[in-house]
């Protein structure tokens, strides 16, 4: 398998890479952990303008006609400052609506997010869920002119923000089953919904979401009815593989934060970095980068794989190994800093708590461990 960047790839990652060092440092995100929104509406707009927002959506629908493994690309980028803006939620929700939405809809709840005017969020995780996305209680009801929705939903990226809401609701089937379940579009001032704004450990935003007799017209409804299981189970896989990527930029900098604190520490005359010892943990956490940098790109370019078993097994082998790696590069990182690195005035700390939260979204290791183990490749011992 081919790992090396085309020429045009190439030239998107050094942009991003000039980009994120010259407008968006960690600094900007200590600034912004602080307000209501919890990211910056003028370079939500920049990165629309820049077509980074609809990189990986079909030019039908206002995006750039790339795919995947351009938007991770970015994503690793991103990555590496801890950039808060939004762009996870819009891959997630963006995708639902390319694919299932009619081209009104499509104009309607996403052309606007793909230039940076507006922002997506998509409601999936419930109370009972742990990680499940067939495990739906809030329930659609069929109303003369549409449907009526009840449930709650748990902490909705940039839910508490975004002006459209992608959420999945069940019409039929059995509990936890992928049969029954529809995906709808709400606004955020939608009668009967109650948004709730929480801040998550790595201070990023997010909501919980009540819908109590939510009124939605026929328009509202993606796709057909009772039939999104396949579209979600694949969103999924989407937001397992974006934290994957994410993830690859965080430990780039975790990384190389710690090489220069070594390089620059000096205890007994020398620099803490000439120890032996510890020239060993930092080899162990280049080797645990590294590793994650080719997982990143395997989750890139299996994203989009028909083959559902092998996307499957693709994302999940790659989640299971970046939240490993993760925690270990993380963890040495604050050690290896000693003191200085368990407060929060100095960066590594905020990279550790973003790679934790990165752990437990669109699947934690447990989930992705047991899917993998499930899977007909593994059960037969290949």
């Amino acid at each position: 398998m081919d790992f090396e960047l085309t020429e045009d790839q190439t030239l998107l990652v050094d942009t991003v890479r000039e980009f994120v060092k010259k407008e968006s440092p960690v600094e900007r995100m200590r600034k912004l952990r602080g307000t209501e929104l919890g990211w910056d509406r003028k370079t939500w707009k920049q990165m629309g303008e820049l077509g980074w927002l609809g990189v990986m959506f079909p030019e039908s629908v206002g995006g750039a006609g790339m795919t995947f493994v351009e938007a991770g690309l970015i994503l690793q980028e991103l990555g590496t400052t801890l950039v808060p803006e939004p762009i996870i939620p819009l891959m997630v929700a963006g995708t639902a609506i390319a694919r299932s939405g009619s081209p009104e809809q499509q104009e309607r709840f996403l052309a606007k997010s793909l230039t940076g005017d507006e922002s997506l969020a998509f409601a999936w995780n419930e109370e009972q869920s742990r990680h499940d996305v067939n495990d739906v209680k809030t329930r659609a009801e069929k109303t003369k002119d549409g449907f009526r929705l009840d449930g709650q939903k748990r902490w909705v990226l940039n839910g508490h923000a975004a002006d459209h809401i992608v959420l999945s609701a069940r019409s039929g089937g059995d509990t936890r089953s992928g049969d029954g379940l529809s995906l709808f579009v709400i606004d955020k001032d939608t009668p009967g919904v109650k948004i709730q704004a929480v801040q998550m450990m790595d201070s990023q935003k997010g909501a919980l979401l009540e819908l109590k007799n939510v009124e939605l017209g026929r328009d509202r409804l993606l796709g057909e009815e009772g039939k999104a299981g396949p579209l979600l189970d694949h969103l999924m896989d989407y937001g397992a593989a974006a934290t994957v990527c994410e993830a690859s930029g965080i430990l780039q900098s975790v990384l190389w934060m710690t090489r220069s604190y070594l390089m620059e520490r000096k205890q007994f005359g020398a620099p803490i970095g000439s120890f032996q010892a510890l020239q060993h943990r930092a080899v162990d956490m280049f080797v645990e980068t590294e590793l994650t940098k080719s997982v990143a790109m395997l989750a890139m370019i299996k994203a989009d794989e028909t083959d559902v078993a092998e996307r499957h097994r693709a994302i999940s082998a790659a989640k299971t190994s970046v939240i490993e790696s993760g925690a270990f590069v993380t963890r040495q990182g604050i050690q290896l800093h000693g003191g200085i690195g368990v407060t929060d005035e100095h960066d590594v700390g905020l990279y550790f708590k973003r790679m934790h939260i990165l752990a437990t979204l669109f699947g934690d290791d447990a989930f992705h461990t047991a899917r993998y183990a499930g899977l007909p490749s593994f059960t037969r011992g290949v």
